[in-house]
């Protein structure tokens, strides 16, 4: 069967437009256009289609989505199997927040009480999910299967305390890194203060603390898109002088 963009965009329930942009970066083009100049859609770019806005519930970026169906080592049956896994992971997410709320309003309204540990146990795993689904490829093939479980163990074990010291150290480091760029020098005592609690952030989930990982991992910062969004979102810049302030304190 064959789909207009109109047609295709009310089955996907998507808009033409978003479909029109799709094609002008090309990552889901039409099967053929039509003597009147209109974009016609085959089976194929159905199930492509599919395949992207799967990618897309699980929060992976339109690039990123581009060179994953590109590859000429996709397969479709594969990655169906790692969604359903992915979207199973989130449904227990999910599930485990919704019994925390229900634990929360029993607790509120007397008929139990709970414990300091499971009042963050849904935030903890919310944590993970997100870190899965944004790193998870990345950080295995860089780190090795074990490493990350047993840093995602250790993060599940975090006491109320430590939990709020973790959240807390993050927004430092970001207030910290902000202060030290402006001087421009990553050896500085600002930029040094940065990569010391970089560090202190670091060991509340690594195994344990190596200063060639810690460099290695600030390169990764560099090199990967995501991370340079997430550290230049205010200043264009800071990964990589934060980088090279990691550099110079693993030294």
């Amino acid at each position: 069967m064959e789909y207009t963009v109109q047609k295709l965009g009310q089955l996907a329930g998507i808009s033409t437009r978003t479909l029109r942009y799709y094609d002008q970066i090309g990552l889901l083009q039409p099967s053929r256009v039509n003597s009147n100049g209109y974009r016609i859609y085959g089976q194929s770019e159905v199930n492509r289609l599919q395949q992207i806005l799967f990618y897309k519930e699980l929060g992976v970026s339109l690039d990123m989505i581009k060179e994953i169906l590109s590859s000429s080592t996709f397969d479709a049956e594969t990655a169906l199997r790692e969604h359903r896994l992915k979207l199973i992971e989130k449904k227990q997410q999910i599930e485990t927040l919704i019994c925390n709320v229900e634990k929360t309003i029993a607790e509120s309204e007397g008929r139990m009480t709970m414990s300091n540990k499971e009042k963050f146990e849904g935030f903890k795993q919310n944590l993970l999910a997100e870190n899965e689904k944004k790193y998870g490829k990345e950080i295995r093939e860089k780190y090795g299967k074990e490493t990350v479980e047993q840093s995602n163990a250790k993060l599940m074990n975090l006491s109320e305390e430590d939990y709020k010291k973790v959240t807390t150290l993050e927004q430092q480091i970001r207030d910290v890194l902000a202060q030290a760029f402006t001087s421009g020098d990553p050896a500085g005592p600002l930029a040094q203060q940065a990569a010391e609690l970089h560090k202190e952030w670091l060991c509340y989930f690594w195994p344990s603390y190596s200063k060639e990982a810690h460099a290695g991992l600030a390169q990764m910062y560099v090199d990967d898109e995501r991370f340079t969004a997430y550290y230049d979102k205010d200043q264009p810049g800071t990964t990589e002088f934060l980088r090279d302030a990691i550099a110079i304190y693993t030294k």
